[in-house]
């Protein structure tokens, strides 16, 4: 039963682990890929990304990595307990931070209309025209709101602009197709530190009982448990 216990413990903190390496390769990955130049394919989710904390993901990887090294004479020292707790302070402390990450991203998609127009109005008119062509619109609202469209392939003159939709809709709807699926990842990632939480909380209470057991052999003379 306690070799189950502690399988379980190491196989949800290999897990734990791997959700650390993921949050900073996607943060590393993004950001490389953010740096380059925008395409019509990627310039609007190169936005969204970058509107992500993608340092307080790293950092958040760091204190992943920090919180499993810890985690390793908990595994090693078959009696020890102490580790344990410290792990499981370093455990509830990530996911505290996951939390944040994923609560500050959903927040983000409930105000993404009037965040948007402000990314949107903050770009240069190459990127207006990329995202223009990539969300086939014309105009953040419409073609004549302001800013103004920017004259492209999509909408050379203002005839054809006042025919095509402003691009917030379809803008605003790629958000949250988009965000949702990161702050939902954040939030199972949550989820996984509650599972190691009740993983290291079983284990604790079996090294607790069997060191009562070895206490107790011990003090009648029949050797440890």
């Amino acid at each position: 039963m306690a070799d189950k216990i502690l399988l379980t413990y190491v196989i949800l903190d290999i897990l734990f682990v791997g959700s650390g390496a993921l949050l900073l390769g996607f943060a590393l990955t993004t950001k490389s890929g953010t740096s380059q130049a925008p395409t019509i394919a990627s310039v609007a989710t190169d936005l969204l990304l970058m509107g992500t904390p993608l340092n307080a993901a790293i950092g958040n990887a760091i204190l992943i990595f920090f919180s499993f090294l810890l985690s390793i004479p908990a595994m090693l020292l078959s009696t020890t307990r102490g580790w344990l707790k410290v792990h499981g302070f370093m455990v509830v402390v990530c996911g505290l931070f996951t939390l944040i990450i994923g609560l500050d991203i959903w927040f983000g998609t409930l105000e993404s209309k009037e965040s948007l127009l402000d990314t949107w109005k903050a770009q240069s008119t190459t990127t207006q025209s990329l995202l223009q062509e990539q969300l086939s619109c014309c105009g953040y609202f419409n073609s004549t709101s302001a800013p103004p469209f920017v004259i492209d392939s999509t909408c050379p003159n203002a005839i054809i602009a006042a025919t095509m939709p402003g691009c917030s809709a379809a803008f605003v709807k790629l958000d949250g197709l988009f965000l949702d699926v990161i702050f939902t990842a954040a939030f199972g990632i949550v989820g996984l530190d509650v599972a190691l939480i009740f993983g290291i909380a079983m284990l604790n209470k079996d090294r607790k009982e069997r060191e009562r057991y070895r206490f107790i052999d011990e003090k009648n003379g029949t050797g440890s448990f």
